[in-house]
């Protein structure tokens, strides 16, 4: 389904989801001239907006969001980790509606993931067990996804609580799901995540291909969102009490990527090769725009960014990312949309 552009204004903000330590600023590598709000010679910002931090909407708060997803009419859908699901106006990125999601047992989720299905179900993770799950427009649940053993949380397999599946995101012509590990999986060697693959049946989808992708050292994955063209936009997150958080923007490519579904342990070794990774751009190196942080960042602009979409094709050819921020209902982080644009290499260095 064609996406259309959402230009709008955003957000910013970037703080302690997981307990990492970020790692020191990286520059980007491209050929492309910067522009006057570059982060990196790929990426620009546009803008922000910390519009909906701290704010309610019919009776619900606006906050801790974890994904976000472009939905039927360019509107945006925007997953909160406490079980809400907001739906927000394309131009004005207010909500306009917002349901609440339960698991089989009317049990609340830890909602991380979101992707938009063609028919406009949503498919949501939670990071309990992990799980995704099949939800209609209204938040009826219609049903669940298998999730293979190893990738559960311990004693039911080798995942650690709070770190399974973060990011979730349909491939083009949506024939597959990925959902991304937050962290690596007990055996694996620390860094080293798995990406789990769904190829759909005439009815749902069933376990496919696994992937391993390496993170920069200390941080995690927050998100995955399919390119255009089928590669995939990683956000990489950390933070550090007293120092803020770290965000990294990757484009990855497992077209070369073995499949890791029977491979027991992920050492790195040798015959198995990872996700090709090439840096976009460290987010502490875009420009603030005037933005104000409410605890120690090496950029005020950052807090803890979680979600990322593609908002479509702009002008020049680059595409439009919407970013937000899962402020945690802390009083010292923000919830923050940004608004960013990207031109993507052809090639990805690995």
């Amino acid at each position: 389904m064609r996406m259309r552009s959402v230009l709008a204004t955003v957000t910013a903000g970037l703080a302690a989801a997981t307990c990492v330590t970020a790692a020191a600023p990286v520059n980007a590598q491209s050929g492309t001239a910067p522009s006057v709000h570059a982060c990196s010679p790929a990426v620009s910002i546009k803008s922000y907006s910390d519009a909906l931090d701290k704010t309610t909407y019919d009776g619900t708060f606006v906050g801790n969001l974890s994904a976000l997803a472009v939905d039927r009419g360019g509107r945006i859908a925007a997953l909160s980790d406490r079980s809400s699901l907001f739906t927000l106006d394309r131009e004005t990125l207010k909500p306009t509606s917002v349901v609440n999601l339960v698991d089989e047992k009317g049990a609340a989720l830890d909602s991380e993931g979101l992707a938009v299905d063609g028919d406009g179900t949503r498919l949501v993770t939670s990071e309990t067990e992990p799980s995704v799950r099949r939800y209609e427009r209204d938040g009826t649940l219609v049903g669940s996804l298998p999730v293979p053993d190893a990738l559960k949380v311990a004693p039911a397999g080798r995942a650690t609580s709070n770190l399974t599946f973060e990011g979730l995101t349909l491939l083009p012509g949506g024939h597959t799901l990925l959902a991304a590990m937050e962290g690596s999986l007990s055996g694996d060697t620390g860094g080293i995540v798995r990406f789990q693959t769904w190829e759909r049946t005439r009815h749902d989808f069933r376990l496919a291909a696994q992937y391993g992708y390496r993170t920069d050292s200390g941080l995690g994955v927050s998100e995955a969102q399919a390119t255009p063209d089928g590669r995939l936009l990683v956000l990489e997150r950390g933070f550090t009490a007293g120092v803020g958080n770290t965000v990294r923007l990757y484009l990855a490519d497992l077209r070369h990527a073995t499949d890791t579904r029977r491979v027991d342990t992920l050492t790195g070794q040798d015959g198995v090769r990872l996700a090709r990774k090439t840096l976009l751009a460290d987010l502490v190196n875009c420009p603030s725009l005037g933005a104000q942080a409410k605890q120690p960042q090496p950029n005020p602009l950052l807090d803890n960014i979680e979600g990322l979409t593609i908002t479509g094709r702009i002008p020049d050819g680059r595409l439009g990312l919407l970013l937000v921020s899962d402020d945690n209902q802390n009083a010292v982080q923000t919830t923050r949309l940004y608004s960013l644009s990207v031109r993507l290499p052809h090639t990805v260095n690995g």
